[in-house]
Order: C-alpha cells, then sequence, then structure tokens
C-alpha cells in the first residue's frame, strides 16, 4: 500500500480506467487549470506545463498525497492541435490529419507535496491516420463526437478504424496516461505495484 494516499488530477475517465488496472487505491479529483498554450509555447512543453499545473492545483488542498497530473497535447508539423470542442473544429482537425503522421505528446507528473519532488515526463506517440474522405469523417464524429480530445478521435473506441498505424513505447500513452513511465514514477516514490 502506497505510503501517502494516491490521487488523479483528472475528471478523464479514460484516464480513471488505466490507473485502476494498476489496482492501486486512488481518488480523482478534477482540476480547474486553463489549458491555454502560451506564445510560441513547443507542444511538449505545453503538455509538461500543464501536467504540472494540475498535480500542484490538487496538491495545494491535499498535502499528504501523491498526484498524478496528465496532459495531452496533439501537434502536426509543429502546429498544436487541441480540444476541437466543436464539431466544425473537429471536421477541420481530421481533414488536416489525413494521410498524415500526428505526434501526441502524453505528460505525465508525479508530484510528493509532502516531499515537494515532482516528476515530470512528455511522452510522444505518433499516429498514422488514414486518407479518410469526407463522408468518413463525418460519419466518424456523428458516432462519436470525441470533441473533448486532443485530435478528435479516440484510438480506444470507434476512432482506431481513422489510424492506419502507430508508433510508440506505450499504447497507454496515446489514451492519456503513460503506465509504464508511471510505474517508474511510484517506485522512485517508494510505491511498488506488485
Amino acid at each position: 500500500m502506497p505510503e501517502y494516499p494516491l490521487i488523479l488530477a483528472s475528471s478523464s475517465p479514460f484516464r480513471r480506467e488505466l490507473l485502476q488496472r494498476l489496482q492501486l487505491p486512488f481518488t480523482s479529483i478534477s482540476p480547474d487549470v486553463d489549458e491555454t498554450p502560451l506564445t510560441n509555447e513547443a507542444p511538449r512543453d505545453t503538455a509538461l506545463r500543464l501536467a504540472q499545473a494540475k498535480a500542484r492545483k490538487i496538491a495545494a488542498d491535499h498535502p499528504e498525497a501523491l498526484v498524478i497530473g496528465c496532459d495531452q497535447v496533439a501537434t502536426l508539423d509543429g502546429l498544436q492541435l487541441g480540444k476541437p470542442l466543436t464539431h466544425d473544429s473537429a471536421v477541420k482537425q481530421l481533414r488536416m490529419m489525413r494521410g498524415r503522421s500526428v505526434i501526441f505528446y502524453s505528460a505525465l507528473c508525479l508530484y510528493n507535496p509532502h516531499t515537494r519532488h515532482m516528476q515530470a515526463e512528455a511522452v510522444p506517440y505518433v499516429v498514422e491516420f488514414r486518407h479518410l474522405t469526407d463522408a468518413q469523417i463525418e460519419n466518424y464524429l456523428l458516432q462519436e463526437q470525441p470533441y473533448h480530445c486532443a485530435g478528435s478521435a479516440k484510438s480506444e473506441g470507434l476512432g482506431i478504424a481513422l489510424i492506419a498505424a502507430m508508433h510508440g513505447d506505450d499504447p497507454n500513452a496515446l489514451i492519456g496516461l503513460p503506465l509504464i513511465k508511471l510505474i517508474s514514477m511510484l517506485q522512485n516514490e517508494g510505491v511498488n505495484v506488485i
């Protein structure tokens, strides 16, 4: 059992589901953090900054806990692709991405407010998208409505039909929580998963 309570600083049901795989007790608390990228901020840096900000925000009210902060930013040729939020924005994103490779940076932060020890890393995952027709894009969006997902697609759902190939060290990173890296970070804090 962890020496400190474990808190996931996220409202994402997908991240909660991933963390449950480790069979550690935890709670989820949604951080209220402005996710607007800074001017000229690299996508990887945006994801790292936001993951750390989310962890710090929750840790301020829970100094007894280990806090996991996460954020994900998609990038196409250096351009950040955030959460589309609307149907029209999702259509534009998927049209730009069809037939191309997109890098998803899934940032992870584990913060121990008791010791002020913070571990943070952005784990890249490359997704090659199929050459999609406008009709396929519309059909997908109407069925899954992934308007709160970076890059307008959910690989853990019907979005897998949009993907030609994926490349990376941890497939969980694409869903938003790099478990392989998290296990190492937890071990550094004395928490052994098995």
